[in-house]
């Protein structure tokens, strides 16, 4: 079940979501890297300029959640135990089908999250070689067609 999850009150159980995908997946950060941006998110409040929507398992646990802001996925975060059951395709064809979102950006190193979006019907449409933060970790903006 998704249901809208921005009460400040439950974003440290979102970002402990974010933060075992993100040692699942994006295995091109370092040790240094996922905790300096972690500070980045905890610091800046991020998690409160993104309309938030968690998916809940059958007993009611957040297992992964999606940032939406404007016509964009901010974030698509699915907990590590949980991953490849369907909720990351069914959060995407939530926000495309509910929220009309249209645009994500991938980190390039990410390639499982690049095969994803492609197969939700994104499409590569600019590169830039560096990240928000100025990191050297390209960006692929992507839109779904």
């Amino acid at each position: 079940m998704i249901k809208e999850s921005n009460k400040p009150e439950e974003h440290p159980e979102l970002l402990a979501i974010w933060e075992a995908s993100v040692r699942a997946s994006h295995d091109f950060l370092t040790e240094e890297k996922i905790l300096e941006i972690k500070q980045i998110i905890l610091e800046g409040n991020i998690f409160s300029h993104v309309n938030l929507f968690a998916f809940h398992n059958d007993i009611g646990e957040k297992v992964g959640f999606l940032g939406l802001s404007h016509y964009k996925i901010e974030m698509l975060f699915i907990h590590p135990d949980y991953q490849g059951m369907g909720i990351g395709k069914q959060l995407t064809d939530f926000a495309i089908s509910e929220k009309k979102v249209t645009r994500v950006d991938v980190n390039e190193q990410n390639h499982q999250a690049i095969r994803f979006y492609k197969k939700m019907g994104f499409q590569v449409v600019k590169r830039n070689a560096l990240d928000s933060q100025g990191n050297p970790f390209p960006i692929l903006e992507m839109e779904v067609q």
